[in-house]
Formats: C-alpha cells, sequence, structure tokens
C-alpha cells in the first residue's frame, strides 16, 4: 500500500505547467497591434491628466495673484 502524498510545490508547478498549455497565445500581428493600442491609450491619458495638471495650476495662480491684489 502507498499513500504518499504529493508534495505541494511539485503539485503546484505541474498544474501550472499544464494551465500554461491551454493558454491561447496571441499571434505576433495581434500583440503588436493591442501594444500599440495600450501605448495610444497611455499617450491619451498622460495628456488629459497633463492638462488637468495645468489648469489646476493655472487656476491656483490665478487666485493666489487675486488674493494678493485685494490684500493692498
Amino acid at each position: 500500500m502507498s499513500d504518499k502524498k504529493a508534495n505541494p510545490a511539485v503539485e503546484y508547478v505541474q498544474e501550472s505547467v499544464m494551465e500554461l498549455k491551454r493558454i491561447t497565445w496571441p499571434t505576433g500581428k495581434q500583440a503588436f497591434k493591442l501594444t500599440l493600442i495600450v501605448i495610444g491609450f497611455c499617450l491619451v491619458f498622460a495628456a488629459i491628466i497633463g492638462l488637468v495638471d495645468w489648469l489646476f495650476n493655472f487656476g491656483y495662480t490665478q487666485l493666489l495673484d487675486l488674493a494678493q491684489n485685494n490684500k493692498l
């Protein structure tokens, strides 16, 4: 009678390898298109964040100037 329990680490690695074999990987063309989409999204989002930052900075500066001019 052999009641050996499998090593949990070995079992984990074996299950991970089985899962990786079931993955449908994208083609090179698909990966390239998706990469361009991600880069484009990042650039657009960075531009939006930059614009909002500039607007807040401009508003803050105007508010400080207004406060300083009224302090006479």
